[in-house]
């Protein structure tokens, strides 16, 4: 914002994440930082266990100038934490909480 680009962010907490249900590990949150009106993604902010793992998918995202458009499309394996990013990404333009555990 301070370099006059326009963005929205998204953020997704950890209960709404299969893996972190199923590891009983729900506190924590997913932001994805897009620019817009094009959603390229511009940051990320993860707060989980594994983070560390997770965050590498945003950042090669950014590096490779991906929209969350691309990421809501792109196929995570369920029951992963990564699937987080892809369900992040796909409340731009989704109620994700519409969709059934494995619509994603």
């Amino acid at each position: 914002r301070e370099q006059g680009v326009t963005v929205a962010s998204r953020t997704l907490t950890l209960d709404q994440v299969p893996r972190a249900l199923a590891n009983f590990k729900t506190d924590g949150f997913i932001k994805l930082v897009a620019e817009m009106p094009g959603g390229r993604l511009v940051g990320a902010q993860i707060l989980a266990p594994e983070a560390g793992e997770i965050i590498t998918i945003a950042a090669l995202a950014i590096r490779q100038k991906l929209t969350v458009y691309t990421l809501a499309d792109t196929l995570f394996p369920y029951l992963v934490m990564a699937e987080g990013i892809k369900l992040c990404a796909q409340t731009f333009s989704l109620d994700i909480t519409q969709l059934s555990c494995c619509a994603g």
